[in-house]
């Protein structure tokens, strides 16, 4: 069928088809900009049912522009812990900012202001600005380009930036008069409830009558998209490191970097474990003793391995981790020096002491002091830092409330059963 009949009809229909069967999400509810925007973030690489409750959640903490900008980067990160792709919460966290500081609150209506702020790229604004505005502009994500690589038979490759263009120019097009909104989120719902990568409702479709995809018998096998690599593997050794004394029950955690995979988020320490001793199966003594040695070295923390606890994985855009936890005594801290031998045996002697109860809800901020003579070394528990500079802090069930983890490490701790 050609383009003058076949555009008119998929706007025609598919529009017809959501108003009377879409879903009933909370974020459509409102046209609150701000709202909105949060939903499709959220909705980015993550599914409507997990969603919806840090939907609610967030918006109850985070009620206006304002709130979000005013409060601190360790609280949007908790508010988000569990959903993922924790760049998102920055990003959004950072763009908020910018929209309280230079348009006073006011999430911008055009293209130019809103696809300025941090974060948002073309489906995003596409989104927010045709669903809070009802400006026509294209929002073209993963469901909209298999909808209209099915309806059109285009077998151009949607991994490429040149289709995702082309993709966008035609779904501009489409869009009918004064009903951006409804459309865009009308491709949006084919796609995700109908029109489905496998297994398509293809009888259930409302433009089932010119989709050139299904005529053709394709459907299916569209749209074409070039894999990606798979995720790389990694080994690591990781260390749960229980308190003694005053710090019993508590358990050692470090704060990740302010930049890269997982910035700002809190975890247990680990290193990573060379692919040959990794293919060798890391049991016994071997691993426990790089766990020990690698933690010396890139963090000044010293632990004794006591035993192999538990297996854990996790899958990242780009890395696939193997993690195997190892329960560990604290022994202390050091420069980015290995111990003396005259000296380790110094510090052993101190972790039996008791530690400081003004310890129990401080970030430790300094570094054990070695000395060559074992009469000269020193444990303050109330004052420690990694030897790279990040920060460290005893954790218990309760003070995790406080605190954003990955979700592995929260699955790990839990399992240890600290909750």
């Amino acid at each position: 069928m050609k383009d003058e009949v076949a555009k008119p009809y998929f706007s025609e229909r598919l529009l017809d088809w959501y108003r009377v069967h879409k879903r009933d999400l909370p974020w459509r509810r409102s046209r609150n900009p701000y709202y909105i925007w949060i939903s499709e973030v959220m909705l980015q690489q993550t599914r409507v049912e997990t969603v919806i409750p840090y939907f609610h959640r967030f918006v109850e903490r985070f009620p206006t522009v304002e709130a979000l900008a005013d409060a601190p980067e360790e609280e949007v990160l908790k508010a988000w812990e569990g959903l993922g792709y924790y760049s998102r919460a920055r990003n959004l966290h950072a763009a908020v900012r910018e929209v309280k500081e230079q348009y006073g609150g006011q999430v911008p209506d055009t293209k130019e202001d809103f696809s300025s702020l941090k974060g948002v790229g073309p489906y995003t604004a596409g989104a927010v600005l045709s669903i809070a505005y009802n400006k026509p502009e294209p929002a073209v994500d993963g469901n909209v380009m298999r909808v209209l690589s099915r309806y059109f038979l285009l077998r151009d490759d949607i991994a490429k930036p040149a289709t995702r263009v082309r993709l966008e120019r035609l779904a501009k097009e489409l869009i009918p008069e004064g009903a951006a909104g409804d459309f865009n989120q009308a491709l949006m719902e084919l796609g995700a409830t109908v029109c489905t990568p496998k297994s398509p409702r293809c009888p259930a479709c409302p433009v089932k009558e010119h989709c050139a995809g299904l005529r053709e018998g394709v459907a299916e096998e569209l749209p074409v998209k070039t894999k990606a690599k798979p995720p790389r593997p990694e080994t690591r050794a990781v260390a749960f490191i229980e308190g003694t004394g005053a710090l019993e029950g508590k358990v050692l955690v470090r704060r990740r970097p302010s930049e890269g995979l997982l910035a700002g988020l809190w975890e247990l320490p680990h290193v990573l474990v060379p692919d040959v001793e990794a293919a060798a199966g890391g049991t016994g003594e071997a691993e426990a003793a790089r766990l020990r040695e690698r933690l010396a070295d890139e963090f000044g923390l010293l632990v004794e391995p006591l035993g192999r606890m538990m297996d854990a994985e996790h899958t990242f855009s780009h890395i696939h981790w193997q993690l195997r936890v190892y329960r560990c005594r604290f022994v202390g801290l050091a420069e980015h020096l290995p111990l003396p031998a005259a000296a380790e045996s110094a510090v052993a002697r101190e972790q039996d002491q008791e530690a400081s109860p003004a310890a129990l809800d401080r970030p430790l901020t300094a570094s054990v002091q070695v000395a060559s003579d074992a009469g000269a070394s020193a444990v303050d528990p109330a004052a420690l830092a990694a030897a790279d500079g990040s920060d460290l802090r005893w954790l218990d069930g309760g003070d995790m409330e406080r605190y954003a983890f990955p979700n592995v490490f929260l699955k790990i701790l839990r399992q240890a059963g600290v909750r």
